[in-house]
């Protein structure tokens, strides 16, 4: 039916019919079969996966570093401190200024309402050299009145009192 639409449609056209036989050999099977992802995959995966959840635990216990010293720098007892320090002319002598808190504040605060407790030591540092504030308070009715607020000099362990010539100070 082809041939014969081809001489309506084109007549100088010659068909010619060949018979050509065609080898269809089917793919050829490999002897063993291709291996899962698992075994391809293993070597690089279980590095990279033990390397993942050992950042992840890095970065969660950072996260609650952060979080914890944060939250004890945040008080009004630990902001109170310093800034007596800091403006202290003992300290400035001793450590230069400006003076500078450090990162690691140990020690607890217990804060219930308008009463509570706090025991810190908080490192500072100048251009002198480094030190502690030894911070002792306790909150009463919503005030803070220190028992203690030193400065130990680092190098000479000379202790600066923070409190003035009095017993005792009281913070708003």
């Amino acid at each position: 039916m082809t041939g014969l639409l081809c001489k309506v449609w084109l007549p100088g056209l010659r068909l010619r019919h060949t018979n050509t036989r065609v080898d269809q050999t089917p793919p050829r099977i490999p002897l063993t079969p291709r291996r899962n992802w698992w075994k391809r995959n293993w070597k690089w995966f279980v590095p990279l996966g033990c390397f993942s959840i050992a950042l992840l635990f890095v970065v969660f216990v950072g996260s609650v570093v952060v979080i914890v010293f944060s939250a004890v720098k945040s008080t009004d007892v630990y902001k109170d401190s310093l800034a007596r320090a800091k403006s202290h002319p003992a300290v400035i002598e001793a450590l230069g200024s400006p003076v500078t808190e450090g990162f690691l504040v140990s020690g607890n605060t217990n804060i219930n309402g308008a009463s509570g407790e706090a025991n810190l030591a908080i490192p500072v540092s100048g251009p002198k050299g480094k030190g502690t504030i030894y911070v002792a308070a306790k909150k009463s009715l919503g005030r803070w009145d220190y028992s203690g607020l030193v400065l130990e000099i680092a190098n000479t362990h000379q202790r600066i009192d923070l409190l003035g010539s009095s017993a005792g100070a009281h913070s708003q």
